[in-house]
């Protein structure tokens, strides 16, 4: 399990690169500025959540069952906010109005509150 998340984090340290080189230089002239920086929130929370991966795949102290669900809401959370972030920000490039799925903004940022507060509270409870 270690070793997905570990990938997993690297993976979405990439994709974070690569989204926001995108963000800087191919959307700078289709979107707005306010739209830009909506763009480039997605692509930050991605890349915290990217590191914090890195960081889950390195503790070997918690079980596995505890990292594996924190993984998969970090994953599910990230998805749901920073993707879903990346679509509404570059809504007026395209037909379909992502505002319609906008709900799962908050969603993910739900979920990866809940990610940290349960690897805080494993951390405590498993560390004492």
């Amino acid at each position: 399990m270690n070793k997905t998340i570990f990938l997993t984090g690297i993976l979405f340290g990439i994709l974070a690169i690569i989204l926001g080189a995108f963000g800087a230089h191919g959307l700078e002239k289709l979107i707005s500025a306010d739209a830009l920086q909506t763009f480039e929130t997605g692509v930050k929370y991605q890349m915290y959540h990217a590191l914090f991966l890195l960081v889950l795949g390195s503790i070997n102290q918690l079980p596995e069952a505890n990292k594996k669900v924190i993984f998969y809401l970090v994953c599910v959370g990230v998805l749901f906010f920073s993707f879903s972030i990346y679509l509404l920000a570059t809504n007026s490039l395209t037909a379909f109005d992502f505002k319609t799925i906008g709900f799962i903004t908050p969603l993910g940022g739900l979920l990866l509150i809940i990610a940290w507060g349960l690897l805080g509270y494993k951390s405590l409870k498993h560390f004492n």
